[in-house]
């Protein structure tokens, strides 16, 4: 008997710019989660620092850090709740290290809360200093969730260029990445997100969801990305949402061709 093609899965990129008021960014979130699964989406994805953002980063950094039961959480899950879609955002989070903050991403549900990621890799770099107010996060295992039958694992921004955090992802079994970010502009800055998303996509074969910060601050170009780095869906440079319907017999079909994952002969171990 011919197996019938499984049903294409919306996934949307949520491109806005945080602001330093926590409650006008959960209701912002909620009017563009409204939009998303007015066309289908079941999982909508924001940027990075979506529940607090200033720039240059100060001391109100950690004055607005919030726990993963806190009311920024709890707004997202509101949001699951009334619309059935997954929600992936940025949270500033309480650190253990006084006058820190941990640079996390939460994937919540209409069930309520289902991964948690701390970003591994800060921003010091081209002139930024992010580990002066963050706190990195603990090496742990791949945080993953499902979505309209395909299983999806979260990185954040800077991870982008180690590989080997894509890598742990399609080790545990992923078809999708999703990325929040808040990729810095400068000099050839657009080009390299692209290309490290595309690269991402297509050398795990996997599905990948990026949603960046407009400018000035960030590059915009949010996107999803197929199996093969193709964009399917995509934002410029303004506030909006797109949404790409995702074939989830993709990712089988490309890695029949490509069996790259197989055929590799190295592991990903992590430094002491």
């Amino acid at each position: 008997m011919t197996r019938m093609p499984a049903p294409a899965v919306a996934v949307a990129i949520a491109q806005f710019a945080p602001s330093a008021d926590s409650e006008a960014n959960a209701r912002q979130i909620d009017r563009m989660v409204d939009v998303a699964a007015d066309r289908g989406a079941k999982l909508v994805v924001f940027p990075e620092y979506s529940s607090y953002f200033v720039d240059p980063f100060d001391q109100t950094l950690a004055r607005h850090a919030q726990d993963v039961d806190g009311p920024f959480v709890a707004a997202l899950h509101q949001s699951a709740q009334r619309t059935g879609a997954v929600i992936v955002a940025g949270l500033i989070e309480t650190a253990s290290n006084p006058g820190k903050v941990r640079n996390a991403v939460v994937a919540v549900g209409p069930g309520g809360l289902l991964a948690v990621y701390r970003k591994l890799h800060l921003y010091d770099a081209f002139g930024q200093r992010e580990s002066d107010w963050v706190e990195a996060g603990e090496i742990a295992p791949p945080q993953t969730f499902e979505v309209g039958g395909l299983r999806w694992g979260l990185m954040t921004c800077y991870d982008l260029r180690f590989p080997e955090v894509a890598r742990t992802l399609a080790d545990a079994g992923v078809e999708g990445m999703v990325v929040p970010a808040a990729w810095v502009r400068g000099p050839l800055k657009e080009f390299q997100w692209q290309t490290l998303l595309a690269a991402r996509a297509i050398e795990n074969t996997v599905f990948v969801a990026a949603a960046d910060h407009p400018p000035p601050l960030g590059v915009g170009a949010s996107v999803v990305l197929d199996p093969q780095g193709v964009a399917i869906a995509g934002v410029g440079t303004g506030t909006d949402v797109a949404v790409g319907y995702v074939d989830p017999d993709a990712v089988d079909r490309v890695r029949r061709v490509n069996p790259a994952l197989r055929l590799r002969r190295f592991d990903v171990i992590p430094r002491p």
